[in-house]
């Protein structure tokens, strides 16, 4: 009889086990207060609640969970903390976020606009690539006072040869070593990218989105990739 030598297989984890695996990384992550972060784990899923000072903590806190081993899913319930002396007018904050933009070199921040609104950022306008899309956001999510981010930046649409593009962004995944070809599929229709199988972790599922977020002609990306640490 053959004995599997994947460590995986036999390494079925307990709500009680990745609870404290996420404890543990919460304190472990020097951006996150984890004092002020609740946790609760039912079948592999992982709740985050409570209140923390900024946005950054709260994606910070989110992350912390999606790389514990056995977490497939994590909720995000935790609030942003808002008012106080030292918080930011929407005039302060949109100024603030005006000049993020204009030193992010990745981003071309005249052709973006921002609304502030008790903390919350709208971002619009248009750019020529996903990873731009994405860029805009990455580069006001750390600002003070920010609560959250509503991202409804348009990618420019051109016209590409499905099949060609798809071939391209199945080359770019073939690259990353994560990638394998029987378990990742790609379809493209009209711009649209729709990835559907399984990862073993949501980092090699942010590896892929990343990879597809490069890849001209594609405004936006279904993902129906399954994170299962088991196979």
């Amino acid at each position: 009889m053959e004995t599997s030598t994947n460590p995986t297989a036999t390494a079925i984890r307990t709500d009680a086990e990745i609870l404290q695996d996420v404890l543990r990384e919460l304190d472990w992550d020097t951006r996150v207060e984890k004092s002020t972060v609740g946790v609760h784990v039912h079948r592999g899923i992982v709740t985050l609640t409570g209140t923390v000072a900024n946005y950054s903590q709260k994606l910070a806190g989110a992350r912390a969970a999606h790389r514990v081993f056995g977490v497939l899913d994590v909720a995000d319930e935790i609030d942003v903390r808002y008012g106080g002396p030292d918080a930011l007018t929407d005039t302060d904050l949109a100024q603030t976020v005006r000049h993020a933009l204009e030193w992010d070199v990745s981003v071309d921040h005249r052709r973006i606009q921002s609304t502030a609104s008790e903390g919350f950022v709208t971002l619009e306008g248009e750019v020529d690539y996903l990873s731009q899309r994405e860029d805009a956001d990455h580069a006001i999510r750390r600002l003070k006072g920010v609560r959250g981010v509503l991202n409804k930046i348009r990618v420019k649409p051109v016209q590409a040869d499905s099949a060609a593009l798809r071939r391209r962004i199945e080359e770019a995944l073939e690259r990353r070593a994560e990638r394998e070809a029987d378990r990742i599929r790609v379809q493209v229709h009209d711009g649209t990218v729709t990835l559907t199988g399984r990862v073993h972790s949501w980092q090699e599922r942010d590896s892929v989105a990343g990879a597809v977020a490069h890849a001209p002609g594609v405004h936006s990306v279904t993902d129906h990739l399954r994170v299962d640490p088991w196979f």
